[in-house]
C-alpha cells in the first residue's frame, strides 16, 4: 500500500493556550533540561518501555538490539537499517520524495496552507526564514508540511537531488508542533528554533527545506557539511536530525515547479494527513515550469 494509514488531523475539543512569554520561557528551559536528562546513562532504562508502548519495529533500525543504545538520546536519534526505506525512483531526479517518517499534508499555495493547516495570524514564509528577500521567492510556493511524533524516526532526508545554495540557523522558543497547536493563533512555526537550507536543482529550481524544533526538542541539527554552499546532496540522503520529542519540517517549491501526488493533495484539502515513510513519493517536477 502506497501510504501506511490516514489520520484525522484536527480535534475540536482541545485549544492551545500557552501564549505568554513566561510560559514560552518555561517550556524552552524545560525542553533543554529534558534533553540533558535523556543524554545520561540513567535514561537507558526508558528505552524498552518506550518501544513496547509505541510498538516500534526495531528490525527497521541499526542497531536493532535496544541494549546496544547507551542513552535514550542515542535511541531517539537511531538510524535506519540500510534498505529499510527504499527511495522512490532513486535515479530519476524529476521525482521528489518524503523527507521523514511522519504525517504529511501538501498544498498548492501558501494561502491554502494558511487557510487549512496553519492558523497563526503572523505566519508567513518571511517570518519562518527571517529573510524578506529570500521569502519573496516563495511567496506563492507549493508547500509540504511533515509532522513527526516522539515515537518516530527523527532523522530527516533530502526530498530532491541538487546542491546546497544557502544554510541558516534561527534560535527560538519550543512550542509543541501538533495539529491543535498549528490550528491555533500561536505562530508555532515562526517562534520555534529552526534550521534551513535551499537546495539548487535542475528539475525543481531552488527548493526550501526547513527543520523546526518543538516542545522537548532541544536541538535541531543539519549536518555540518550541508552548511557549505555548493555541497552536493542526493534525493533520500540524510540531511540532519532532531533530538528530544516531536518536530516539524516544511518543504517549499517555487510556484509551478512541482506537482504533488494527487492523493496527498486530495486528503490535505479534506484536512486529513497521511502517514508516510522516508523515500515514498511526494511529487514530480512540473512539466509547465518555465
Amino acid at each position: 500500500m502506497k501510504r501506511i494509514k490516514l489520520l484525522v488531523l484536527f480535534s475540536p475539543i482541545m485549544e492551545w493556550v500557552d501564549t505568554t512569554k513566561a510560559m514560552r520561557l518555561y517550556i524552552h528551559n524545560e525542553s533543554l533540561n529534558q534533553g540533558k536528562k535523556e543524554g545520561t546513562p540513567a535514561s537507558k532504562k526508558q528505552i524498552r518501555k518506550f518501544v513496547e508502548q509505541y510498538g516500534i519495529n526495531m528490525d527497521d533500525f541499526d542497531p536493532s538490539d535496544i541494549d546496544e543504545y547507551k542513552t535514550f538520546e542515542d535511541f531517539f536519534t537511531r538510524a535506519h537499517k540500510p534498505g529499510s526505506r527504499p527511495i522512490q525512483e532513486p535515479d530519476d531526479n524529476s521525482s521528489a520524495v518524503c523527507v521523514a517518517d511522519s504525517r504529511v499534508v501538501t498544498y498548492e499555495s501558501v494561502a491554502e496552507t494558511k487557510k487549512l493547516w496553519i492558523k497563526g495570524s503572523d505566519f508567513s514564509i518571511a517570518m519562518v526564514l527571517m529573510d524578506t528577500d529570500l521569502a519573496r521567492e516563495y511567496s506563492e510556493a507549493n508547500v509540504a508540511s511533515f509532522r513527526l511524533s516522539p515515537q518516530d524516526y527523527h532523522r530527516y532526508h533530502s526530498p530532491v537531488t541538487g546542491k546546497i545554495k544557502v544554510f541558516r540557523g534561527i534560535p527560538g522558543d519550543y512550542y509543541q508542533v501538533d495539529p491543535v497547536a498549528l490550528k491555533s493563533d500561536v505562530d508555532i512555526l515562526t517562534r520555534n528554533r529552526r534550521e534551513f537550507v535551499v537546495i539548487e536543482t535542475e528539475e525543481f529550481g531552488d527548493v526550501l527545506f526547513v527543520a523546526i524544533g518543538a516542545t522537548n526538542v532541544g536541538s535541531v541539527y543539519i549536518h555540518d557539511r550541508f552548511h557549505e554552499s555548493g555541497q552536493p546532496v542526493k534525493k533520500g540522503e540524510e540531511l540532519g536530525y532532531f533530538q528530544f520529542g516531536g518536530s516539524s519540517i516544511l518543504v517549499a517549491f517555487k510556484k509551478g515547479c512541482v506537482t504533488f501526488d494527487k492523493d496527498l493533495l486530495d486528503y490535505s484539502r479534506r484536512q486529513i494527513q497521511v502517514a508516510v515513510e522516508v523515500g515514498m513519493s511526494l511529487g514530480r517536477a512540473s512539466t509547465e515550469r518555465d
